[in-house]
């Protein structure tokens, strides 16, 4: 007979809303936890990330809250510190062993049954709601950590869980504000998940620490053993093969399913910095890409992507992370157009996994709006963007394919005499700038787009010259197909910048209206946005 699993079990989480007054401001927040004289805060409408422990004076209950405990304030306030004290104290003075046995069986015959699967993410909400570790020591960053990862207890720390000095069996290891059952095996299927961090009882941030080697991504809980380690690690670069260069930039790819032990130390560091609903150790079934930036010694790590080798879904990206020492640098673009790269060579149009974070969404909606931008300037441009005038001797210039010229062909540049040019520092480490001059798009010339649906239109002038004018009747599945985006993301990057905003009759078909986009509302857009030139050089791409 199938188990049944009911709510678990939500009274002793503080639900009340306090202020706290944070750089001048102030904000409104819950409180997660407590201990000695500190609390850990969740900012309302605010990410995960930004949860942090400040001390009991800094946060005040709200006004509605005020007149409230005003009245019953002792009340209140016992049922609060009843909390606080549970989840502060030390294990022999919590609950007797069949506490925990007691919590469960407390839901009443008549509660709704909920499926095992409920049970698991219901379960996994509530214990992952605050970090595990406030720092990690990554190579010679000290980084402040952003979510909770499931790194497994030490041998030590399993043995303190399940035989402390005073306690009475396994159910006295500490409990979980909101969860039932917390100890180390209360639930086969997330035993392996949940179990990191669970019990490290820190009495102070400075304990909350995690030491994980730059090169191998193995984890320690103590520093002495991480400078032992580092001092004979000789890993050099990741354990897969290159699938770009540009400079010192790599991308490598490494098999999960070929280096296991790598692929779970990365992804629960990177977990440290995504907040998923859950994180496998199965590595099997995925590929990991990541960044790296050489040096005379050795490949450093700056951030990583991973996607399945086989998605139904035609996902592209599972998920992303740029380590925050080199975030705002470009990298993440970078990966994200080299994600689409694949997709594009396997002969796939990709999207990444949903749901997508804030910054996820705000990362995508940059690229998918640049990649629109660049394909609607060529696209809309009678010469190419790099070209500086065309020259015809003798009949009518043909405009029609124009925008296919290279410049280098121009007579005007083979007369021109050559200047020396001074030496640029853009562009990326160790790159050579003059093989890059020019950007090459990731877009068919041979597609509709640039062949049937592209008219150029040449109006005469009074002084004898003429004024041309390109102009391309489509559909939003067009644009989609020719920059290899899923036509709901070309959608909602366009509906997002305004340019769907402009519509006009269309000729001789009544009612039915047609979406106009000029060149003029394009620079509009990318002035507004920003939109940069691509990260990625398709001529470094190895695959």
């Amino acid at each position: 007979m199938p188990t049944k699993f009911h709510p678990i079990e939500e009274q002793s989480v503080d639900t009340e809303v306090y202020i706290v007054n944070k750089n001048g401001f102030e904000q409104h927040a819950r409180i997660l936890e407590r201990r000695v004289d500190e609390v850990y805060v969740h900012y309302l409408n605010a990410d995960k990330r930004l949860d942090e422990w400040l001390s009991q004076s800094a946060v005040r209950p709200s006004g509605s809250h005020e007149a409230t405990m005003s009245s019953d304030g002792n009340a209140r306030k016992r049922k609060r510190g009843s909390v606080s004290e549970e989840d502060s104290v030390s294990p022999n003075a919590r609950a007797s062993p069949g506490h925990s046995d007691a919590l469960a069986g407390s839901v009443g015959p008549e509660a709704q049954a909920i499926t095992e699967e409920e049970y698991d993410i219901k379960h996994h909400k509530q214990i992952t709601a605050k970090r595990n570790f406030d720092k990690v020591v990554f190579g010679r960053w000290e980084i402040k950590t952003w979510y909770f990862s499931p790194y497994p207890l030490t041998e030590s720390e399993a043995e303190d869980q399940v035989a402390t000095p005073h306690s009475h069996g396994p159910s006295s290891a500490p409990r979980i504000p909101g969860v039932s059952r917390s100890t180390i095996r209360s639930h086969g299927r997330t035993s392996d998940l949940l179990a990191g961090g669970l019990g490290r009882n820190h009495s102070g941030p400075e304990k909350a620490m995690l030491w994980v080697c730059d090169r191998c991504f193995k984890y320690m809980a103590e520093g002495p053993s991480y400078e032992s380690h580092v001092r004979k690690c000789s890993r050099k670069s990741p354990p897969g093969r290159k699938v770009y260069q540009r400079g010192a930039h790599i991308i490598w790819e490494v098999d999960g399913a070929k280096e296991k032990l790598y692929c779970q130390n990365l992804s629960l560091f990177g977990k440290l910095f995504i907040d998923i609903k859950t994180l496998f150790f199965d590595c099997d079934n995925f590929l990991f890409y990541i960044l790296t930036d050489a040096d005379s010694q050795r490949d450093h790590v700056l951030g990583f992507f991973s996607k399945e080798k086989i998605s139904y879904d035609d996902y592209n990206l599972a998920c992303i992370v740029v380590l925050p020492p080199y975030q705002k640098k470009g990298y993440g673009m970078l990966m994200i157009e080299f994600s689409y790269e694949l997709s594009r060579s396997s002969g796939r149009v990709g999207t990444p996994e949903r749901p997508l974070s804030d910054l996820g969404l705000r990362s995508y909606l940059t690229y998918w709006l640049s990649t629109l931008i660049r394909f609607f300037r060529r696209l809309l441009s009678v010469l190419p963007p790099d070209a500086s005038k065309m020259i015809t001797v003798g009949g009518v210039p043909d405009l029609a394919d124009a925008h296919l010229m290279s410049p280098s062909a121009e007579p005007e540049d083979r007369a021109a005499p050559k200047m020396k040019r001074r030496k640029s520092t853009k562009g990326w480490d160790g790159e050579d700038l003059a093989a890059s001059s020019r950007v090459v798009e990731p877009y068919d010339d041979s597609d509709p787009m640039f062949t049937s649906l592209r008219t150029v239109e040449t109006t005469p002038n009074p002084d004898g010259s003429a004024t041309a004018h390109v102009v391309i009747r489509c559909t939003l599945a067009d644009i989609a197909r020719a920059t290899n985006l899923r036509v709901e993301d070309a959608a909602f990057a366009l509906n997002e910048c305004g340019l769907l905003i402009r519509r006009q009759k269309a000729d001789g078909s009544g009612a039915e209206e047609i979406v106009a986009v000029s060149r003029e509302m394009v620079e509009t857009v990318a002035k507004q946005r920003n939109v940069k030139r691509m990260c990625m050089s398709l001529a470094h791409v190895l695959l």
